[in-house]
């Protein structure tokens, strides 16, 4: 695909470019290029405002020195992987202060810069949303359907039955269709303990499709300030 077709089809215009000279297009195509850019950077910014993230965090920005235990080489190579245009969910397990947050943030922030609709929510907020929501079913669609979803500290609430039972749902209705990324304190065994085994059984088996679950030991970041 040429320069030109590429950025034409990108700013959607519906007449054809075949019938300007060679001339005009070299004389409108950098200001074509340009609008091209300006449209990315406000579309990124837009879903970077919808996220949820409250601080942007980086891989670049991330000290492995600090911790080297953290299984740099598995997390970076899912990093590349395909992650964010196939479906493959992660679940990072550690104890508070590894990283996993800036981790699964920088993955969302990864997405979010190729276009990519993304959510990045505390288990925590995530229950008190459905809970004081007018409308549940939309909030439950819209978590069901983003093409990224990041659950963060899963194992710092216990929901009740009904709220387990959205989470569930969420997470039964994203797969196969959409990536997830969850961030725990607790290994998979765990898990009864916030949820009922059959509901935890169910939750770790969707996540477990597709899924890597990587684990994150070491000192705490925390500890440095």
């Amino acid at each position: 695909m040429t320069p030109i077709k590429q950025i034409w089809e990108q700013l959607k215009f519906v007449s054809d470019y075949s019938s300007l000279t060679e001339d005009q297009i070299k004389a409108i195509f950098p200001i074509l290029k340009e609008e091209a850019s300006l449209r990315e950077i406000r579309r990124i910014r837009y879903l970077l405002q919808r996220s949820g993230i409250k601080r942007i965090k980086r891989f670049e920005d991330f000290d492995w020195k600090f911790n080297p235990q953290l299984p740099r080489s598995e997390i970076l190579s899912f990093s590349e992987s395909p992650w964010s245009v196939e479906v493959k969910n992660l679940v990072l397990i550690g104890p508070s202060g590894v990283g996993k947050s800036h981790l699964a943030s920088a993955f969302c922030y990864k997405a979010i810069q190729k276009g990519i609709p993304t959510a990045f929510i505390s288990c925590f907020d995530l229950v008190n949303k459905l809970k004081r929501s007018a409308n549940k079913y939309t909030m439950l669609q819209y978590y069901s359907t983003i093409k990224l979803l990041c659950l963060d500290e899963l194992g710092y609430v216990f929901p009740s039955q009904e709220q387990a039972n959205d989470i569930f749902q969420i997470i039964s209705k994203r797969s196969e269709l959409a990536s997830t990324i969850v961030t725990t304190n607790l290994v998979p065994s765990q898990w009864g303990k916030i949820f009922e085994a059959s509901t935890a059984t169910a939750i770790l088996d969707r996540l477990n499709l597709n899924g890597s679950f990587i684990t994150c030991e070491g000192r705490s970041y925390r500890s440095k300030k």
